[in-house]
C-alpha cells in the first residue's frame, strides 16, 4: 500500500515549521539555562518537552515496557538500536532519567539543537579521530553528577531495520566507567519516518527497556563479546518492515 501524498504535504507546510518552532523557542530556553544551570538539568527538561512536542505534533504514541526493573535516580548506561531518527524523541520523551548522549561531532554545527547538545553535557565526538582518553574523562565527569547515558551503537539508522552490527569502542568505554549497561529495543519508529524519506506518518513505537547488565567484573577484552550479547538482546524486541 503507497503512502497518501498528505503525509508528504503534511510534513514539508506543518511537521518541519512546526518543529522548526520547537527547536528554536525550547533551544533558546536551554542555551540560557545554561548561563546558570551547568549540570544542564533544566536544558534536559526543555529536552523532553521538545521531544513530547514533536511525537504529539507527528501523531505518535509510545508504549514504554520495562522500566520497573531500574532503581530510580541510578547512574546507567542505556544502548539502543537506531531506526530513525524519531528515536531520539521516543528515548527521552519516556526514560525519566537525566540523560546525555554520545553524538558525532558535526550535530554540534546545527542551530540551537547543536548549541545545546555543545552546551549541556552532551558528548560529540570525531569519529573520524576518536579521542578516547578524552571522552572517557568527560564520562567520569558526568557520572559523577549522576547523570545517565545514551548510546546508539550502530553507528547510523538501519535502512532496512535490522539492527546493524554494535561497535565495540562504546563498550570498551563502559568497561572502564564501571556502570551498568541497560539493552533498550525502539521498535515502530522506521513507519514514522525512514532514513532517506523527507516524510512522517503518525505511527505507534514501543520501547523496550530490558534488564541492566553489569560490567564491574568485565575486563576491556570483553567489550567485542559484550556488544555482541546486548545486540542480540535489543534485536530480540525488534521487528523488521
Amino acid at each position: 500500500m503507497g503512502i497518501p501524498p498528505f503525509h508528504w504535504w503534511r510534513t514539508v507546510f506543518f511537521l518541519i515549521p512546526a518543529i522548526g518552532v520547537y527547536t528554536a523557542v525550547l533551544g533558546t530556553l536551554s542555551l540560557g539555562s545554561s548561563l546558570v544551570d551547568r549540570r544542564g538539568h533544566f536544558a534536559h527538561g526543555c529536552a523532553r518537552v521538545w521531544s513530547w512536542l514533536i511525537l504529539a505534533t507527528t501523531g505518535v504514541s509510545v508504549e514504554v515496557r520495562g522500566l520497573a526493573q531500574l532503581q530510580p535516580g541510578k547512574t546507567y548506561i542505556f544502548v539502543s538500536n537506531h531506526q530513525s531518527i524519531y528515536d531520539i524523541p521516543v528515548v527521552f520523551a519516556t526514560l525519566p532519567y537525566q540523560l546525555r548522549i554520545i553524538a558525532k561531532e558535526s550535530l554540534g554545527s546545527f542551530p540551537f539543537l547543536g548549541w545545546h547538545l555543545r552546551r549541556t553535557g552532551h558528548l560529540l565526538v570525531d569519529r573520524r579521530k576518536p579521542d578516547r582518553a578524552g571522552i572517557l574523562r568527560r564520562w567520569r565527569a558526568l557520572v559523577e553528577q549522576g547523570l545517565s547515558l545514551v548510546i546508539f551503537p550502530e553507528g547510523t539508522r538501519s535502512e532496512t531495520g535490522h539492527v546493524g552490527i554494535f561497535k565495540a569502542g562504546s563498550f570498551l568505554l563502559a568497561i572502564e566507567a564501571q556502570l551498568p549497561i541497560v539493552p533498550v529495543s525502539v521498535d515502530g519508529t522506521r513507519r514514522v519516518m525512514r532514513k532517506g524519506r523527507l516524510m512522517t506518518c503518525p505511527g505507534h513505537a514501543t520501547l523496550v527497556v530490558h534488564a541492566p547488565i553489569e560490567t564491574s567484573s568485565l575486563q576491556v577484552s570483553d567489550a567485542r563479546s559484550l556488544a555482541k550479547r546486548v545486540r542480540e538482546v535489543v534485536s530480540s524486541a525488534t521487528t523488521v518492515g
